[in-house]
C-alpha cells in the first residue's frame, strides 16, 4: 500500500504557501498575548501586491499593507508572500521578516510605533 510520505500535520506535507501562512499565524498569536484586540483584525496572505498600473523598483515593492475597518468589515492586515520570500533565505530569516512586517502593519493600524507593539522589534 502506498501513501503520503508524511501525515498532513507534519511540516513536510505543507506547501510553501501553507508554511508561510503558518509563519504569519505564529506572529499574530505572539502579538495577541499583548494586544487582545488583534482578534478583531483579519490577517491575510496574498501572493503579490496589486500594482494598479504602478511600477515598483525592487526597494519599493511593499511587503505588507493595511485596510481600515469600514461598514461592518473588520480592519485587515495583508502580508505579501512572494516579496517576503524573495528577500529571505531560510525559514528563520523568513519568520523574522514576517514578524517584522506584521508588527509594522499592526502598529500602523493601531496608531502606535512598532517598538510599542513589540518591544523586541528590530532586535533580530
Amino acid at each position: 500500500m502506498r501513501g503520503p510520505i508524511a501525515p498532513p500535520q507534519v511540516p513536510l506535507a505543507a506547501s510553501r504557501a501553507e508554511a508561510f501562512a503558518d509563519l504569519v499565524q505564529d506572529s499574530v498569536e505572539r502579538l495577541e498575548r499583548r494586544w487582545p484586540q488583534l482578534a478583531d483584525i483579519d490577517f491575510l496572505v496574498l501572493e503579490v501586491p496589486h500594482l494598479d498600473g504602478r511600477s515598483f523598483n525592487d526597494e519599493a515593492v511593499p511587503l505588507g499593507g493595511t485596510i481600515a475597518a469600514r461598514e461592518g468589515r473588520p480592519a485587515r492586515v495583508v502580508i505579501y508572500r512572494r516579496p517576503v520570500e524573495i528577500r529571505t533565505k531560510g525559514r528563520d530569516e523568513r519568520a523574522a521578516l514576517v514578524h517584522e512586517v506584521v508588527v509594522e502593519q499592526v502598529a500602523e493600524l493601531l496608531g502606535l510605533t512598532p517598538e510599542t507593539v513589540d518591544p523586541r522589534y528590530g532586535e533580530d
